[in-house]
C-alpha cells in the first residue's frame, strides 16, 4: 500500500505546481520533499516526475495518482468530520480566509459570537483575495473562505468546493456630497478611484462606465476600499461601492442606484469533506447570523 503522506506530497505538487510552493506551504524543506517523492516514485515502479527547465512536471501516470490520492485525502477528511460530529462542543482550530469589506463588516460581531457560543474552538483568519482564497481553500490552506463575484463575473469553480450565501450586497456609485451629479453618465468628467486591473469589481465598474457611454478617468487605484471611502469623503473622486464597506456607519458621500439595481454575491465556501466539521459548521452559522 502507497504511503499516504507521500501521495500528499505528489497531490500538493500537482495543485500548486513547484516543490518550492509545496515545500513552503507543509513547511518541509524543498530537498525533503524531493526526497520523498523520490521515495514514492521508487515505491509506484513507473517515473512520476519529468524535469522540465528548472521545474519538475508530473508524468500522466503520476497525475493519475495525484487524482487517486485527491480522493483519499476528501475520504480522510471525511471521516475526521464525522467523527468530530459526536463530539458534544464544538472545538479544533478554523481557518478562515476573508476579503477586506466582509472582514470590517462581518468578523467582530463572528468572533464576539463565536466566543460566546463556542469557547473552545479557535478561528484563525487572513484577509485574502477572493479568487485566491479559493483555490488555496481547496488545497487545504483554509478551512473556510468568505469569497465575493460581481454581477456577470463568476469566480473560478474549484472541484470539491462546496457554496453557500452568505448576503446579497448592493452596489451603488458614490460621489461627493455636494456634487450636483444625478446618473452614472454626469460622473463621465470626473475622477474615480477604482480597484487595480484585474479585480472583479475594476472590470465590471469599467463596463459600467462604457454602457453609459464613456471611459472612465481612473486617476486613483487602490485594493483598500478604506482609501475609496476617503476620496469621496474628500471632494476627490467619485467610486463604486458596495453597502458593506459602511456597514455600522454613514455613507461617505451621496450614494446613486445605478441601473439594474445590481448587487454583488458574497458566500461562504468550504471544501465538501470537511464542512460537516462541527467548527465548521459553527464558524459558516455565526458568519450568517452576523451577515443578517
Amino acid at each position: 500500500m502507497y504511503d499516504v503522506r507521500r501521495l500528499r506530497l505528489l497531490k500538493e505538487l500537482a495543485d500548486r505546481g513547484t516543490l518550492a510552493e509545496v515545500a513552503a506551504a507543509l513547511r518541509f524543506s524543498p530537498s525533503t520533499v524531493s526526497q520523498q517523492l523520490a521515495l514514492l516514485e521508487r515505491e509506484v515502479g513507473v517515473p512520476l516526475l519529468v524535469p522540465s527547465g528548472r521545474r519538475v512536471v508530473l508524468t500522466p501516470e503520476a497525475q493519475t495518482l495525484a487524482d487517486r490520492a485527491g480522493e483519499v485525502l476528501a475520504l480522510l477528511e471525511r471521516a475526521e468530520s464525522e467523527v468530530a460530529a459526536r463530539a458534544v462542543t464544538a472545538s479544533g482550530t478554523v481557518r478562515l480566509a476573508i476579503f477586506q469589506s466582509a472582514a470590517l463588516a462581518l468578523l467582530p460581531q463572528t468572533l464576539t459570537l463565536m466566543g460566546r457560543d463556542h469557547p473552545q474552538v479557535r478561528v484563525e483568519m487572513v484577509q485574502h483575495e477572493p479568487e485566491a482564497a479559493l483555490h488555496r481553500t481547496s488545497t487545504r490552506d483554509f478551512d473556510l473562505v468568505v469569497a465575493e463575484q460581481y454581477p456577470g463575473h463568476a469566480t473560478a469553480w474549484h472541484q470539491g468546493l462546496d457554496h453557500r450565501p452568505l448576503v446579497r450586497d448592493p452596489i451603488r456609485m458614490v460621489v461627493p456630497t455636494g456634487s450636483g451629479i444625478r446618473a452614472l453618465a454626469d460622473a463621465a468628467r470626473e475622477p474615480w478611484v477604482l480597484e487595480p486591473r484585474g479585480a472583479a469589481s475594476r472590470h465590471w465598474a469599467e463596463q459600467q462606465c462604457r454602457l453609459a457611454g464613456f471611459e472612465p478617468d481612473v486617476r486613483y487605484e487602490s485594493a483598500d476600499l478604506e482609501v475609496h471611502m476617503r476620496l469621496v469623503e474628500s471632494g476627490n473622486a467619485v467610486a463604486m461601492l458596495p453597502d458593506l464597506v459602511w456597514s455600522g456607519r454613514p455613507a461617505p458621500g451621496r450614494t446613486i442606484v445605478p441601473a439594474g439595481s445590481p448587487a454583488r454575491e458574497v458566500f461562504t465556501a468550504a471544501r465538501t469533506s470537511g464542512a460537516a466539521r462541527p467548527a465548521v459548521v459553527a464558524l459558516r452559522a455565526a458568519l450568517e447570523a452576523a451577515a443578517s
